[in-house]
């Protein structure tokens, strides 16, 4: 290789390369995390709220790595990424049902849980043991675990980021191939949503996702470094009614076609229903800019 390379908008030129290996040469029994983290602070790369973007430059790592221009140490997560697990007795005191008023519940805390906090473990239990769909892959999810005034756990909700191409999404904002390329940072996917299955309140699920959306732009900002202005919901049609996105001001702007992810002959999946939910007024102007 003569020529220097563009990878993730950092540019490496062949000398680039030879110290970048030398320098994980040097550091002989370090993990991939651990080197992301070190060269992410080596680099002092950082989004634009100043936040250090290891995750970023983990994935820098690794298409390097597939072109052949690295050699990194093996995966320590063999055999494919780890699936998440349930802490044993994680759940087991929350049987008392909670069924008093929303008001006797109120103020109620939403707390953006990340890696590493007891509450984020918890609301990986909640999900493996009540979600239908379980626990999704943490990477570039936002976790919120909404509780009440006495502290007692009543609803997970997760926002990730939203999916590549969807016909009645892109129809509605009105964008270009470019323009969904260019922004599409900038919509958010709420990946998870779950009322604990003890607590039954009137009401609950529509008010616990406005209180989300209130503070999803500016922390999905500090994530990702853009403000998300739209938000976007795929709700199984034979087994949700998807009342509290409706409840809530969403949008229902039409259904998957019950396709495969990968477009199989012959392979059915559920039809799901699409809500979008606007985040800022002008939201199709700064997507469709």
């Amino acid at each position: 290789m003569v020529s220097p390379i563009c990878i993730l908008g950092r540019r490496f030129t062949p000398e680039d390369l030879r110290q970048l290996q030398h320098w994980i040469d040097q550091r002989p029994g370090w993990s991939r995390r651990a080197l992301s983290v070190a060269l992410t602070e080596l680099w002092d790369w950082r989004n634009g709220q100043g936040q250090l973007r290891d995750m970023a430059v983990r994935l820098l790592l690794n298409r390097l790595e597939r072109r052949g221009y690295l050699q990194l140490p093996a995966r320590q997560n063999r055999g494919g990424r780890r699936q998440a697990r349930r802490t044993k007795g994680a759940t087991a005191t929350a049987v008392q049902p909670i069924t008093e008023w929303l008001a006797q519940l109120q103020p109620l805390s939403v707390r953006l849980v990340g890696p590493g906090q007891p509450e984020r473990a918890r609301l990986v239990d909640y999900l493996l043991a009540h979600h239908y769909l379980g626990y999704p892959h943490p990477l570039g999810q936002l976790h919120y675990l909404v509780a009440d005034r006495n502290g007692r756990d009543l609803a997970c909700v997760l926002f990730g980021p939203a999916a590549w191409k969807c016909g009645p999404r892109d129809a509605f904002i009105g964008w270009t191939a470019a323009q969904r390329q260019g922004h599409l940072r900038r919509v958010a996917n709420n990946s998870r949503f779950l009322i604990l299955p003890w607590v039954r309140v009137a009401h609950l699920a529509s008010h616990v996702l406005g209180l989300v959306l209130r503070r999803l732009p500016q922390d999905w900002q500090t994530h990702w470094g853009q403000r998300a202005v739209l938000v976007e919901s795929f709700v199984e049609a034979g087994r949700f009614r998807g009342t509290c996105y409706r409840a809530g001001n969403w949008v229902e702007v039409g259904a998957t076609q019950g396709r495969s992810r990968q477009g199989q002959s012959g392979v059915r999946v559920p039809v799901k229903r699409l809500y979008l939910r606007a985040l800022a007024p002008n939201f199709r102007r700064e997507l469709c800019a």
